[in-house]
């Protein structure tokens, strides 16, 4: 066991894969840090059975504010910190690598990279690029800290190198069909913010640079501005067309046909409607007016820079 390893796991109503989650990480780091957004199911009392600390801390509107309280909040005294969401958990082969290899980590390392595996509907995605996603899971808590997006967010390194670990976390949701399409309903409204943020410029941000030949956020990053000089309503087409053929997503089968279709096009295609409509319903696009629009439709209120 590794005790100079923190995990943060924000939870709402994860009654379902909280268990499976603390379960794999067990193994790893005794210091479990739960921070539930008052959730209405038996997710905190699970949690506590479990031997972890919980906090509660009211939704501040996305992922990233949360995120960030909990690193100002929970007291944390190891040197590692390790970001997991609720449906995630740890492969064995991992657990092993963080319990071999995270006591030498080299002074120069500030971050550690780790592949994510995504099963949908029980099936793993290998492709339509899907496989492998590396993320920066694992960094030294005084060198990195959660950059501010409403969508996409990641932790952002003020210093040192990284290195990238062989194994991985499974991304595994459970719930049905219903649920993911409501969810990434309110995905398509942040990513629109976001997008119409990158614009129109609403506030600064000191998060990720893009660049093409940098880590994979920032190659993410630079692509995604790219996509978005793409003429609306075609761009969800041309990127269904990249995953489900050039990076052969329909070698995933009937589920991945499912995936990269609802995914990979349907979900584009819903933040390009969301983004035509809050123009549509602001008239003048300038900044201020679509931030009132915004804060009118959404209740995103933008601070003054």
């Amino acid at each position: 066991m590794n005790n100079d390893l923190s995990v943060i796991i924000l939870t709402f109503n994860e009654e379902l894969h909280i268990s499976r989650c603390i379960e794999s990480l067990k193994e790893i780091t005794k210091n479990i840090y739960i921070i539930d957004s008052y959730s209405t199911d038996k997710t905190v009392e699970i949690a506590k059975n479990l031997n972890v600390t919980v906090y509660q801390n009211k939704w501040p509107g996305n992922h990233a504010a949360q995120f960030q309280w909990a690193l100002d909040n929970c007291n944390i005294e190891t040197e590692w910190v390790m970001k997991m969401d609720a449906d995630e958990y740890v492969t064995n082969e991992l657990k092993n690598e963080i319990k071999t290899y995270m006591h030498s980590v080299p002074s120069d390392i500030s971050g550690i990279y780790i592949k994510r595996r995504v099963f949908f509907m029980g099936k793993w995605i290998k492709h339509g690029g899907y496989y492998p996603t590396w993320l920066l899971r694992i960094w030294r808590y005084s060198d990195g800290h959660m950059e501010q997006r409403w969508m996409d967010e990641h932790i952002k390194l003020s210093k040192g190198n990284v290195i990238h670990f062989n194994h991985d976390i499974v991304d595994d949701n459970l719930n049905n069909l219903t649920w993911w399409t409501e969810k990434h309903n309110n995905y398509a409204t942040r990513e629109a913010i976001d997008t119409l943020n990158a614009i129109y410029k609403f506030s600064e941000s000191d998060g990720i640079e893009p660049k093409l030949l940098g880590t994979q956020e920032q190659r993410k990053r630079y692509l995604k501005l790219k996509y978005h000089k793409l003429p609306i309503f075609i761009r969800p087409f041309l990127y269904f067309i990249y995953r489900y053929i050039i990076k052969l997503g329909f070698i995933d089968g009937k589920k991945g046909l499912i995936w990269h279709l609802l995914q990979g096009f349907w979900y584009r295609l819903l933040v390009d409607c969301k983004i035509y409509d809050i123009k549509r319903r602001a008239k003048k696009l300038d900044a201020e007016t679509l931030k009132l629009i915004i804060k009118k439709d959404y209740g995103v209120d933008w601070k003054n820079d």
